[in-house]
């Protein structure tokens, strides 16, 4: 099959194995801009044209699949010429190929619809960082093909050497059947250079993201400032009657703009965070618009101080009740004090705060290796934005006045 396509569409890493279906495990991983998801996509499609397949697409939150690889699949078949000829449901996300093939877009927070699918033949894994292990355990008892050569397309950046990933397929020897491919941005030639430059400067902007987004290398674990934060599924009843905090992060076109919620138990000092939303890219009146849209208007928003002239933009704006963060000598290093104390459940669909989570560090000095008390700056938009937002029902006083002996440091 590979002779009859034109190499000129595709990166070389991709071409090289197109039509090697002989391992169950196919690990794509590597920096951001690598074309991970975009080769995966463009062999499985072709796997389906030339037979009948059954393909199930997996993230761990299904709206997040709708903008990004339900959206690649619709742009490829495009490209390919095909499209005419597939029937799509964009409401249940769901492509059927001119020859029977069917393409399910799922997310893990569906998983009762997920049950129902029969005879899938084919997985691919989106973000498979944001998945637990034991969800791919359950994803892999789900194929069970009449068809040969059935496979699982699993794709993700390699934050953090505390997630499963890099124990299931890095750690020891990987499962029989397993091919695993690196790639970089370097490896994808329809990059534009504009993005490539985007990741380059990160080399000296911040060393941390570099590693990880653009040359692909899991992150070396240092002191974790939350380690021990729990995730998992949060449910309405354990929340009902407590504090309710909103908390937002500004960014634009490096970071993102993070905007986190939860409660708070003052009773037994446990901290929930229950949702987020993350995005780079946003104006001042997008982020209002997303306030209203995700019904936190009349709430009590606590914003970065630093940013006086936005948070007077959204009141304008009508989020009435914003309000800056109060800040004052240390106040970072005091508010990390006042919720390392406290228990810290963050719900397993706020993706991105797990990953913070997993890669927020303490500082160390250079020369003697010691740990200081001050966390670095990076991997911490939706915990900032989640340590604004508790001023709101905690009291800024008591976020600022605790020992520093807590953490041992």
């Amino acid at each position: 099959m590979a002779r009859r396509l034109n190499p000129s569409a595709f990166n070389a890493w991709v071409y090289d194995h197109i039509d090697d279906y002989s391992h169950p495990l196919e690990v794509y991983y590597g920096g951001a801009g690598s074309g991970k998801s975009y080769g995966a996509m463009q062999k499985i499609i072709l796997k389906a044209l030339n037979a009948r397949r059954k393909v199930l697409v997996v993230r761990k939150v299904g709206a997040t699949l709708r903008d990004s690889v339900f959206q690649l699949a619709l742009d490829l078949l495009r490209d390919a010429g095909i499209w005419r000829g597939c029937e799509v449901s964009r409401a249940d996300m769901r492509i059927a190929l001119p020859n029977g093939s069917l393409f399910v877009f799922k997310g893990l927070d569906d998983r009762e619809k997920i049950k129902s699918i029969t005879g899938i033949t084919d997985m691919v894994l989106e973000e498979a960082t944001e998945l637990s292990e034991d969800d791919f355990t359950q994803l892999r008892l789900r194929l069970r093909p009449p068809e040969p050569d059935p496979q699982i397309y699993i794709m993700f950046n390699p934050v953090s050497k505390a997630n499963w990933v890099y124990g299931y397929f890095f750690a020891h020897t990987p499962p029989a059947g397993t091919k695993i491919v690196q790639t970089t941005y370097k490896d994808n030639r329809f990059l534009p250079a504009e993005y490539a430059a985007t990741l380059e400067e990160l080399a000296a902007r911040n060393p941390a993201y570099y590693r990880i987004y653009a040359l692909g290398e899991f992150a070396t674990l240092d002191k974790l400032v939350y380690p021990h934060a729990e995730k998992r599924l949060i449910s309405a009843e354990e929340t009902a009657g407590k504090k309710f905090w909103v908390g937002l992060d500004f960014g634009y076109v490096n970071d993102p703009s993070a905007i986190v919620w939860g409660y708070y138990d003052e009773s037994d000092r446990t901290i929930y965070v229950t949702g987020e939303y993350v995005k780079t890219g946003m104006l001042n009146d997008e982020i209002a618009a997303t306030i209203r849209q995700l019904g936190l208007q009349k709430e009590i928003v606590v914003a970065d101080s630093a940013e006086q002239k936005s948070i007077e933009e959204l009141r304008r704006a009508g989020i009435t009740r914003i309000r800056p963060s109060k800040k004052g000598p240390d106040s970072v290093k005091h508010g990390v004090q006042w919720i390392g104390q406290c228990r810290l459940v963050v719900d397993e669909r706020c993706i991105h705060t797990i990953e913070e989570t997993e890669n927020y560090t303490w500082r160390k000095d250079k020369k003697t290796g010691e740990y200081l008390n001050d966390p670095e700056d990076s991997f911490n938009h939706c915990l900032d934005a989640m340590r604004y937002g508790l001023q709101s029902v905690a009291g800024e006083r008591r976020i600022r006045t605790m020992s520093k002996s807590i953490l041992g440091l």
